[in-house]
């Protein structure tokens, strides 16, 4: 029988969520979501190496490739915290948002430990602000 997985429903769950996927599968770093995008389609995705954005997005509703309002919510929150080449985000529409938290993760010498931890900070300041 499958148990359904718990969805989060704040983004500090979200935050929680996603650091659990990327510390179980690894963070994916190169520009797409995750690896073999489009010749894998029988390994799931929550058992793969995903980015920060899709592992988000995989934490709310199951699939990297699907947007949902309080993924993107955790992404905007994100994406003001993180500092690329001591710049915050270019552009601050979604996608924009999207490519600076993926440029930060991208970093040389970034580790999936490093995107994990960064994530629950944001989780524990996310929480404590509300």
């Amino acid at each position: 029988m499958d148990v359904p997985t718990p969805r989060p429903t704040t983004v500090a769950a979200t935050f929680r969520a996603a650091a659990r996927l990327l510390a179980a599968n690894g963070l994916y770093q190169g520009g797409d979501y995750f690896p073999n995008a489009l010749s894998d389609k029988d390994t799931p995705y929550a058992s793969r190496p995903l980015s920060i954005p899709a592992a988000l997005r995989c934490a709310v509703v199951g699939d990297p490739r699907s947007y949902s309002l309080l993924a993107d919510e955790a992404l905007m929150v994100l994406g003001d915290r993180l500092v690329v080449d001591e710049e915050g985000p270019e552009y601050r529409d979604l996608f924009g948002l999207e490519d600076h938290v993926d440029d930060w993760a991208d970093m040389d010498g970034r580790t999936t430990e490093c995107a994990v931890a960064v994530l629950y900070a944001a989780a524990d300041a996310t929480a404590v602000s509300l």
